[in-house]
Parts: C-alpha cells; sequence; structure tokens
C-alpha cells in the first residue's frame, strides 16, 4: 500500500487559526510573546519526532543485482525535517472571505510539485509557520509514502497535545508492528525497474484556469437530502454518502458533457478495520483502498442523488478482506502507481481529506482552528477536499474546477439551496487564548 502514491506529490494541508489576543500595548512585547508560540511549536515538534521519528527519516532505495530490480525502505536515519517561520501581510479575513480560496495559501506551502520519490534527499516532513496580521498559518507538507492521512492526523494531534504542555500523547504510534502486505508477499518487494528514473514524471503545474471553492452542508440539508435519497431507494444511506453523489450530480451537470461520456467519482476507503485480522490501532502507514464509481453521465443525471449514492454505498461495503487481499496481491505483481497526471480529467472527481478527521480538535494552545486550507498539489480538475465543519454534523467540501465550471455550480439553483458557502456564526466554536496563558 505504501508505494502506491510513489510518483504522486507530496501531501499539503494547513490550519488557519486567529492571532492570540495580545496582553500588551507594546509591538515588540507581543512579537516576543508570538515568537515563544513558534519556539514551543518547534520544540514540541521535536518531541513528537521521538514518537513518529520514521518522518525524521528519508526514503531508500536498494538495487537488486540479481534480477534488475529495485526496492525502497523508510531509512530512520533521523536526517531531520523542515521548520520554517515566515511572514505574510495579509489578514484572516483576506484568507476566508473571497469566494475561491486565494493563491497566496499555496505560497504557504513548501514542496510545490515535488513527487514523494523526492524524499530520498528531501526531508519527509516540512511544516511552515506564517505570521499573519492578525493570524497564524501552519502549513504541513509530508510525504505519502510513509503514511496516509489517517496516521498523519495521528500525529497531528499529539503534536497538538504536547505543544499544549502534555507531558505524553493520548496513544502511540504501533511503527514497530510489521506493514501490513498481502498474502503471499514479503519484504522487500522487488519493484520492476532498473533505476528510479524509470518513475520519474514531470513537474506538475496547475492551471491557471482552476480555481477552488468551499462548499458547507448543515445537518439540516444533509437529513433532508438523506432522506430524499433512502426514500428512493428504501434503504439507508450515510451523510458521506448522500452529500458525495449530490456533489458528483450537480458537478456532472455543470460540465455539460455528453450523456454517454463515462463519469467516474474516486474516494479513499480506510482499510484498517476491514483486514482479517484488523491492523493494530494506531497502525502508521498507508491502509487505504480507493473506491471507484463509474456510471454514464446521461444516467447519473435522469437518476438522481439515490442512484449516485447507491453505487458509493455498493463500492464500501465490497470493501472487505476477500476483495482487498487478491487486489494487492495483484498489486505486487503488477505495481501501479499512478501520477498527478493520470488523475487529472474533466469527468473525474477525486476525494482527499477525511470527515473522519477532527480537525478542529488540532489545538495548538492558542484555540480551535478557523479553517483547514490545502495547498497546490490538491489544485487540479476534480479534486475534492472533504472535511468535517467546526461544528458536528457539518460537511464541508473544498472542491476544484475550472473557473467556468464553478460558476455554473454556483448558477445551480437545485444545488446552491442545499448548501453554504460561507457558515453562519452559530456554526463557529473558535475561541481564542490569550498569549499570558500559553
Amino acid at each position: 500500500m505504501d508505494f502506491r502514491p510513489f510518483r504522486r506529490l507530496y501531501a499539503q494541508s494547513g490550519l488557519l487559526f486567529a492571532k492570540p489576543k495580545a496582553t500588551s500595548d507594546s509591538r515588540d512585547s507581543n512579537q516576543e510573546d508570538l515568537n515563544k508560540i513558534i519556539s514551543n511549536l518547534e520544540s514540541s515538534l521535536s518531541q513528537t519526532l521521538d514518537y513518529f521519528y520514521p518522518l525524521a527519516g528519508r526514503i531508500g532505495m536498494t538495487k537488486h543485482e540479481d534480477d534488475g530490480t529495485i526496492s525502497f525502505y523508510i531509512n530512520c536515519n533521523s536526517a531531520g525535517v523542515e521548520f520554517i517561520h515566515a511572514v505574510a501581510d495579509v489578514t484572516v479575513a483576506d484568507l476566508l472571505e473571497p469566494t475561491y480560496t486565494p493563491d497566496i495559501i499555496d505560497s504557504f506551502f513548501t514542496f510545490d510539485g515535488i513527487p514523494n520519490y523526492e524524499g530520498v534527499s528531501l526531508p519527509l516532513l516540512s511544516i511552515q509557520v506564517t505570521e499573519l496580521i492578525d493570524g497564524i498559518f501552519v502549513a504541513f507538507s509530508f510525504n505519502h509514502i510513509v503514511c496516509d492521512g489517517a496516521s498523519f492526523s495521528h500525529f497531528i494531534n499529539s503534536l497538538s497535545q504536547i505543544s499544549r504542555g502534555s507531558t505524553h500523547i493520548s496513544h502511540t504510534p504501533a511503527i514497530l508492528e510489521p506493514r501490513w502486505l498481502p498474502r503471499k508477499a514479503s519484504f522487500p518487494i522487488h519493484l520492476p525497474f532498473s533505476s528510479i528514473d524509470e518513475l520519474l514524471v514531470e513537474k506538475y503545474i496547475p492551471s491557471p484556469k482552476l480555481r477552488k471553492q468551499s462548499f458547507h452542508f448543515t445537518p439540516q440539508n444533509i437529513a433532508k437530502l438523506k432522506g430524499k435519497a433512502n426514500s428512493e431507494c428504501g434503504t439507508t444511506f450515510s451523510s458521506l454518502q448522500v452529500v458525495s453523489a449530490h456533489v458528483w450530480v450537480a458537478v456532472t451537470r455543470a460540465r455539460h458533457l455528453h450523456p454517454n461520456e463515462n463519469v467516474t467519482y474516486q474516494f479513499a476507503i480506510n482499510n484498517r478495520d476491514r483486514l482479517d485480522p484488523p491492523l493494530h490501532k494506531g497502525y502508521f502507514g498507508n491502509a487505504v483502498q480507493v473506491g471507484t464509481a463509474t456510471v454514464k453521465a446521461g444516467e447519473l443525471l435522469e437518476k438522481g442523488i439515490s442512484s449516485g449514492a447507491s453505487l458509493l454505498k455498493q463500492i464500501v461495503e465490497s470493501c472487505t478482506n476477500i476483495e482487498i487481499q487478491p487486489y494487492w496481491e495483484s498489486w505486487v505483481e503488477n505495481p501501479v502507481m499512478p501520477s498527478s497526471f493520470d488523475i487529472t480529467s474533466s469527468t473525474n472527481l477525486v476525494v482527499g481529506g477525511s470527515t473522519k478527521f477532527d480537525l478542529y480538535s488540532y489545538d495548538f494552545g492558542w484555540g480551535a482552528p478557523l479553517a483547514c486550507r490545502y495547498g497546490s498539489n490538491y489544485k487540479f480538475d476534480g479534486m475534492i477536499m472533504a472535511d468535517p465543519g467546526p461544528v458536528t454534523g457539518v460537511i464541508s467540501f473544498g472542491i476544484c474546477l475550472p473557473f467556468e465550471i464553478l460558476r455554473a455550480l454556483e448558477n445551480d439553483v437545485e444545488f446552491m439551496e442545499t448548501t453554504r458557502t460561507v457558515l453562519p456564526p452559530e456554526y463557529s466554536s473558535t475561541k481564542t487564548k490569550s498569549l499570558s496563558k500559553l
């Protein structure tokens, strides 16, 4: 599982915080306090890496002369991570109020357009803390070969606990547990390439026509969507399934595709509890399955949300140990490592992130995040980043599409009646602490 994202780009996720309230009118004093906050985060990072030490290593490669293949591994050599303190002359409002995600957010991240295989020489983790006029943006760029979103969420949560002054984390990652392999497979996995050069891809540069916009679904609107889908199919769908199907239908409509064109919806499925036996709690690595639903555009638009939700539900329910094992056995025999270019399509939707990541609990001592945003490595046609809202039951989708398609989506009355581009005040749970209490 770890090798599949080898040619994909570094993952980039960031959290926006309000700057803690000042305790003095002195500009120098407040800057000194802010420097202490950032210094504390840096030292907390060092302590957290004692638990998550693979992130401080590099990707190692072995050439096998006997069969002319290569294999890769995580070299836990403590080569270190990258930590950057930057300053930007923008406000929180500058980042949150525009209709489309401002491009300046891309500059808060490192490793733009860098594939995961560059981890043979580059750090596997880079954190840039950007000081805003009235806020702080903490951007994480991490190598997807080392771990998936669930494992990295575990890391960020642990970092926030240490940063708040905890002497230990709530649960330790199971790094010493063996990495999962399908039956009949053993380490090292020999990849049918003579050198890393055969895996190289050109640098991905997002099209300037692309824009990103956030759409929020409240519990009330989700309940209406579920009621409609459930009644039409006589079954029960999850909130994420109906929201996903609803977005899939709306984007397909906005794209004005030919009715016979195939449209696909791809999403990650966490395999940790689906394997038999299930993986150890805290398993640190990649343990996801890519689920792909495909249907004709005309059929999806005709049958609507219930049909789309049924397809997604079927994919999830079919992802069992019986299906997972042969899939990865086949992959080992014929490893496929798609690049970002391979999933860029005007007929495809790809979902990253997860509504199960409790990102609003990532309090580093300054209060809950105001928002989560992603870097340019997720900026391609049809990319969706799914997040939980600040209040339980809210689902937020950050959707990246060409400008004219987003405009068509905004003009879709049926879609816009079910979503909000800005959450009302009652859905904010953010509280800011004073600098003196940190």
